[in-house]
């Protein structure tokens, strides 16, 4: 189940950093963030822990600037604005899905306010 993610007001918890691997260890389909190597399964499951928070909240964030994205493309201010349809071309969405992230990102703009749901599923 995804993490809501807190309103702008709140602090944001900040998970274990993620840390890029050396492209050899990358290219091992064994290797992954060293969980291999971890022989204590109390620490493999902390550290596993770790790196699925990490993970969600770098995807609720990167979902945020999506929507944040889509807004300002879609705003009707813009001489070259986009519409729904072109932004899910680009987005690899369907435009029902552009839509709402249009709208998600409109919402995040103001700041959460207006009926917002204040986390980063805008379906």
């Amino acid at each position: 189940m995804a993490e809501h993610t807190p309103r702008r007001d709140q602090p944001r918890l900040r998970p274990a950093p993620l840390l890029f691997e050396p492209a050899e260890a990358a290219s091992d389909p064994e290797h992954f963030f060293d969980l291999e190597s971890i022989d204590d399964p109390r620490a493999l499951l902390e550290r596993a822990t770790e790196l699925t928070l990490a993970f969600r909240a770098a995807a609720d964030r990167a979902t945020e600037f999506q929507a944040v994205a889509a807004a300002q493309l879609a705003d009707p201010r813009r001489f070259d604005r986009l519409t729904p349809a072109d932004i899910a071309e680009r987005a690899e969405w369907t435009e029902d899905y552009a839509k709402k992230m249009v709208e998600f990102g409109r919402d995040l703009m103001r700041g959460g306010e207006g009926g917002g749901s204040g986390h980063a599923d805008p379906v």
